[in-house]
């Protein structure tokens, strides 16, 4: 029996195809994304051709053109899907990654059989730590990324001390902002691209607004009811569940998420600047700050990390920026880090088998 709603092919190219078609045909449901995400239940957002060629007009206009993509990311994702779209909208033939663990000899390799005169590519901060840090032992790697007009990137906080990297090696990064529901990056560098429009509610929460907005969720009414507001005008605007500030100029700064704001004795915490804090000092890249249950403080921070770390050092780092309830209480080592299909950390997963320790 066939597929009820037109979910991605696994081989890029059949799916390149199909999303022609789709596109062409002005499809009112072009795709649909599955996401099972970090931080809900699983969720099934459809997208029309006429929002995907939105995003992928706003994305060109913003980056002054169109131009040949290289395909890094799975085409079950949005951002593997914009690669697609945008190839298809510039008239343009994609690159394609090998399958399987991303290598940066293969990316190296990959980005040398290109092309187009404008050349773009979208990762994920993972796989950009990655690149860069294979760039002192292969030099046709930092050529390769020097040749991009823009590396995008997005799907998660990037780390600071990596965009101050590869800005010093020459690499133009841009960082971008956005979620299956605005048919993947909305906001590049903290700008809304055309036509998008951003507001913070009185919670603190990032919403969004513009032709690239999904009609809401598949047999999903009370997500869809509580994920999108309407105004007296008609005007739809998704609720990301991100708390963030917008600037004087209309920059977008983005904190964390709702859901990761922790209570500890009494004071509100929040995980993503105590992990960006953590993150930043030596060893401690791969770390992952995540809330267990205590009994004196309710919840607690905690740092898991594949490396080592004095307790009292990093205590001391995050509360002379943080203040003392953000302290973690604990610093995990471990094996390894559990991570989602795209490549983000599993902190559902990592905090339920702390809490079974």
């Amino acid at each position: 029996m066939a597929e009820p709603y037109p979910s991605p092919r696994a081989d890029p190219r059949e799916e390149l195809e199909r999303l022609r078609t789709a596109l062409d045909s002005g499809a009112e449901t072009a795709l649909v994304i599955e996401t099972s995400g970090s931080t809900g239940a699983p969720k099934r957002v459809p997208q029309s051709a006429r929002a995907l060629l939105a995003s992928a007009r706003a994305s060109a206009a913003w980056l002054d053109g169109q131009g040949q993509w290289l395909l890094c990311l799975p085409t079950r994702y949005i951002a593997g899907e914009n690669v697609l779209v945008r190839s298809i909208a510039a008239g343009t033939e994609p690159v394609y990654l090998p399958e399987g663990h991303f290598d940066p000899g293969a990316f190296r390799d990959a980005a040398g059989a290109m092309t187009g005169e404008s050349r773009y590519v979208s990762v994920v901060p993972t796989q950009l730590q990655r690149l860069l840090d294979a760039v002192p032992a292969d030099a046709e790697l930092l050529v390769a990324l020097r040749s991009f007009d823009a590396v995008l990137v997005g799907g998660g906080p990037t780390r600071s001390r990596l965009l101050e990297i590869a800005d010093e090696l020459g690499v133009r990064v841009v960082r971008t902002y956005g979620s299956s529901e605005t048919c993947g990056g909305c906001v590049y560098d903290g700008h809304p691209l055309p036509g998008v429009r951003l507001r913070i509610s009185a919670a603190g929460e990032v919403e969004v607004t513009g032709p690239v907005l999904t009609t809401g969720y598949l047999d999903d009414p009370e997500r869809i009811a509580r994920s999108f507001a309407i105004d007296p005008d008609g005007t739809r605007w998704y609720r990301t569940g991100d708390l963030g500030t917008l600037a004087a100029d209309g920059t977008l700064s983005i904190s964390g998420r709702r859901d990761s704001v922790i209570i500890s004795g009494g004071e509100k915490v929040l995980l993503e600047l105590i992990e960006e804090a953590v993150t930043a000092l030596p060893g401690l890249a791969d770390a992952v700050v995540v809330a267990l249950d205590d009994d004196e403080w309710g919840q607690v921070p905690v740092v898991v990390t594949t490396g080592t770390a004095d307790l009292a050092g990093v205590r001391a780092a995050v509360g002379g920026s943080l203040g003392r309830a953000a302290q973690p209480a604990r610093v995990i080592t471990v094996a390894g880090i559990p991570l989602l299909p795209s490549g983000k950390p599993d902190r559902q997963r990592l905090a339920a088998d702390l809490s079974s320790r």
